[in-house]
């Protein structure tokens, strides 16, 4: 069974990733409008009726806006831990599918969850593991300020890794942003630096691991060429697979385990 990974678009303005089976659709966040979201998933050729389930990894905007109307417009069902469910206002039960860290979630036949709890600003924040009815596996990590030993089991032998390289702390240091943001950001419940996120993908490295996308770049504090540049520099020589870049504006292409190569979105709807 094949699993496609469709990242919809990343950044400080907006998040979403689409995960589809030959059988089932799920939205890792719905971070942008709804409008957006439809738009964008048009762009790959989808329909938002289509959708069989929305999980929310936590409940900042940038990832949670229209999580609750787009599932009740689409009839999807909708994930989230208690936190966050209480924190956007929501019911738990009536409205929310509500889980607890480490807890499988099995969509359908070809499509589990497993949410792992991540360190991150005043959120109750996980990431997702996503696995095929086959037992391969993805992730989808976002906005965490350093990985746990949890996480870092988990991550390794995917053969698919979406994870953030937020900043380049050079440009952080020097940029605008006030020192307590700096710190913020910098800190254990803030974002991962470039150098950080290669750390991460040299440990967890594998000959299995076939793409990685890096995603929620900061606009202000990092440029894709420096993310890029820092986690060649490290996982290069031993990487066989394919780098990519997800930027705010996508989605632009799709990756699927057991390929390394992305597949190229050229629809301008």
């Amino acid at each position: 069974m094949g699993l496609e990974i469709t990242h919809l678009g990343s950044g400080s303005r907006g998040n979403a990733t689409l995960l589809s089976t030959g059988e089932t659709r799920v939205v890792v966040d719905c971070g942008f409008s709804l409008r957006q979201m439809e738009v964008r998933l048009a762009r790959a050729g989808v329909e938002g009726s289509s959708i069989d389930a929305i999980i929310v990894s936590h409940h900042h905007s940038d990832h949670s806006k229209s999580a609750a109307r787009a599932s009740k417009k689409w009839g999807a069902r909708l994930y989230a831990n208690l936190e966050t469910t209480m924190r956007l206002g929501l019911e738990p039960i009536s409205e929310v599918r509500t889980f607890e860290g480490l807890e499988r979630l099995y969509i359908a036949d070809d499509l589990s969850l497993l949410p792992v709890p991540v360190p991150h600003d005043g959120a109750d924040n996980v990431g997702i593991i996503a696995s095929n009815g086959d037992g391969r596996r993805a992730a989808i990590v976002t906005d965490l300020g350093e990985p746990t030993l949890e996480l870092m089991k988990h991550l390794s032998g995917c053969e698919h890794i979406s994870i953030e390289a937020n900043y380049d702390l050079g440009r952080l240091i020097s940029g605008p942003y006030p020192p307590s943001l700096k710190r913020r950001i910098s800190g254990r419940g803030g974002h991962l630096s470039n150098v950080q996120t290669a750390d991460i993908l040299t440990e967890v490295l594998h000959p299995g691991l076939q793409s990685v996308v890096l995603c929620h770049l900061s606009e202000k504090n990092n440029a894709p060429h420096l993310a890029e540049s820092e986690v060649l520099h490290q996982i290069g020589e031993r990487f066989d697979g394919v780098l990519s870049i997800c930027g705010q504006e996508g989605p632009e292409f799709s990756n699927w385990l057991g390929q390394s190569e992305p597949e190229r979105i050229s629809n301008t709807t």
